[in-house]
């Protein structure tokens, strides 16, 4: 395993292409120029092609000054952490709005990366428990040692817990308040989110009222097995949940087009100024983006 940093930056092609799964702003031209990124870490481990890539606060880009993980073949974004700023302008700002819709409780994050997520929802929500899963512990060492993960676990010892394994096996005593989802492998999501049963299973892992917030990918997913086609597996996986949460199942669109990137939400909406005015500033406008699920 190689950690280090005296890997060179990659030669021509003369731009670096990333495939966010899935980035919320996207640009004409989403490759960042060679010269303004540098790897950190490239190395394989047992479940995951593993890269770290650090972007020069000098590019043209929306990732600029930010930290990547990179997971699988293709370069999907598995987390994205900057210097200077907590929220992301992607999907993983929405995760923060789920708090205020929850009893009281903890919250189980299934998929947790870098901690990119955790990052957020502990900054945002001082309350916030956290129990997060996370199935390759190399994940987790560079996490450590690359996007501060160290430091997040030292200051927030009472309300962030870490478990390695399968993160469809999470469960604490009386259930979590509320299920987030960010579970993706060889570029796409698992093939067991495509289950009713699946959904059965986590339904019965939350208390009374609790929701589960899933990040359900779409087009601009990019899979390393060409048959498992973002936008198709983004719909075999909402139907999954529809036969499970009937119609209290509602989507976000996050991309340019209607399936480059979505989210989905279980339960029924609240009343969205109650809601607004429980999320900070930059949160306030994406409860307006809901809306219920119909395919």
């Amino acid at each position: 395993m190689f950690l280090g940093n005296s890997i060179p930056p990659p030669r021509p092609p003369t731009r670096i292409s990333l495939s966010p799964k899935c980035e919320q702003q996207k640009t004409q031209d989403d490759g960042i120029p060679a010269e303004d990124v540098k790897i950190l870490a490239k190395f394989k481990s047992r479940h995951n092609h593993i890269r770290v890539l650090e972007v020069s606060r000098k590019a043209d880009h929306p990732f600029r000054g930010s930290r990547l993980l990179l997971l699988d073949a293709p370069g999907n974004i598995h987390s994205i952490s900057f210097l200077f700023k907590t929220l992301t302008n992607t999907y993983f700002d929405v995760f923060a709005t789920l708090p205020p819709l929850l009893p009281p409780g903890p919250l189980a994050l299934l998929g947790f990366g870098a901690g990119t997520a955790a990052r957020i929802l502990l900054d945002l929500h001082p309350a916030a428990v956290l129990h997060a899963w996370e199935l390759d512990p190399a994940v987790l060492q560079v996490a450590r040692e690359y996007f501060n993960l160290a430091r997040l676990e030292r200051d927030h010892k009472e309300r962030l817990f870490i478990y390695v394994g399968n993160a469809l096996d999470a469960s604490v005593p009386n259930g979590f308040s509320g299920i987030v989802v960010d579970l993706f492998s060889k570029g796409s999501l698992i093939p067991e989110l495509q289950d009713p049963a699946t959904w059965q299973k986590l339904r019965g892992r939350l208390k009374k009222a609790g929701r589960i917030m899933v990040n359900v990918g779409g087009s601009c997913v990019e899979a390393e097995n060409r048959m498992r086609d973002g936008k198709v597996v983004m719909h075999q996986t909402l139907r999954a949940m529809r036969e499970v949460f009937g119609e209290s199942l509602f989507v976000m669109s996050l991309g340019n087009r209607k399936d480059d990137s979505s989210l989905a939400l279980t339960g029924d909406l609240p009343p969205l100024q109650d809601w607004k005015n429980r999320l900070p500033g930059p949160l306030k406008s994406y409860p307006d983006l809901w809306m219920p699920y119909s395919h």
